[in-house]
């Protein structure tokens, strides 16, 4: 039987930077913050966390201050991939030391690989630590899709425990080839419902930064019976999805903490700010969510 690391909604949570490095006391609030509001898991340094602008040692810092402060009340998962094997082993390695209770391991990227590549590049990573492993798939940024079939073979090694499917077109076709006991999270916020009903266990959320308890609730009635709640969730928040997704994420979603007084600060270049246009149309989606007042 495979470890299931969370059901439920994980926060794909944004690092708070300052000019200077990375502003712990923030990241302490905006801990405090999910685990008041129910989130069921912190996946801390991934796409969201803007880990490729974080050199390995700050990396794994804010891993081990994460680590420390939320002090086993929720599970702590890493980014951790890398389109360098040697350096995914290494990062991985380093996380789990750090105490991490899972990885996240995204697909390479640029480099790319084959499937054959992609299977020996995730197994070596599997076979260099202790810990739960979550494969990433998201082609839209990587452009390389993990075909169900290498999932299939991938689910077989013991630690690698589920993914993070962006391409839903293929959810289906992973639950039949790998089972009740190889988990699937959602990775597009607009889709959770249609995942939970193949089969799924929740979402690793971009949204949940700023309505953390709604991306809670909107699993937990699914998973509960209550499928009606649950889709009137993913409907209401399909707007204010689309707002957060109007440019590059992180770019939106930081922009919405600041507009509601979480000062969680800039995202690191190469990502810049928001279009004034783009800005208008994110504040619009806030004020109908009641975000924001008008």
């Amino acid at each position: 039987m495979k470890k299931c690391i969370f059901t439920g909604s994980g926060v794909a949570i944004v690092t708070p930077f300052t000019k200077d490095g990375v502003d712990y006391g923030k990241l302490e609030e905006l801990i405090e913050f999910h685990i008041r509001e129910k989130t069921d898991a912190i996946i801390i340094c991934g796409t969201t966390g803007e880990a490729s602008t974080m050199p390995d040692d700050e990396h794994i810092d804010v891993i081990s201050y994460t680590v420390k402060k939320v002090n086993g009340r929720l599970p702590v998962i890493a980014g951790a991939g890398s389109n360098d094997t040697k350096h995914a082993i290494r990062l991985s390695q380093r996380a789990e030391q750090a105490g991490a209770d899972a990885i996240l391991s995204v697909s390479p990227y640029y480099n790319k690989t084959t499937q054959r590549g992609l299977y020996e590049h995730f197994k070596a990573i599997a076979e260099n630590i202790n810990i739960p492993m979550i494969l990433y798939n998201v082609p839209s940024r990587t452009n390389l899709n993990i075909n169900p079939e290498t999932v299939k073979q991938l689910s077989e090694i013991d630690n690698i425990v589920g993914i993070k499917e962006c391409n839903l077109s293929q959810a289906g076709e992973i639950i039949n080839l790998c089972g009740d006991d190889f988990t699937l999270y959602s990775g597009e916020d607009a889709l959770v419902v249609p995942l939970l009903s193949l089969g799924g266990k929740g979402v690793i959320s971009v949204m949940a930064n700023i309505i953390p308890r709604d991306t809670h609730d909107m699993v937990a009635k699914f998973l509960e019976g209550d499928v009606e709640g649950s889709r009137k969730i993913q409907l209401k928040v399909l707007e204010l999805v689309r707002a957060l997704f109007i440019e590059v994420s992180p770019i939106p979603v930081k922009e919405a903490m600041n507009l509601m007084g979480m000062n969680v600060g800039k995202c690191r270049m190469p990502l810049v700010d928001m279009t004034e246009k783009n800005r208008e149309i994110l504040i619009k989606a806030m004020q109908n969510y009641g975000l924001l007042h008008s």
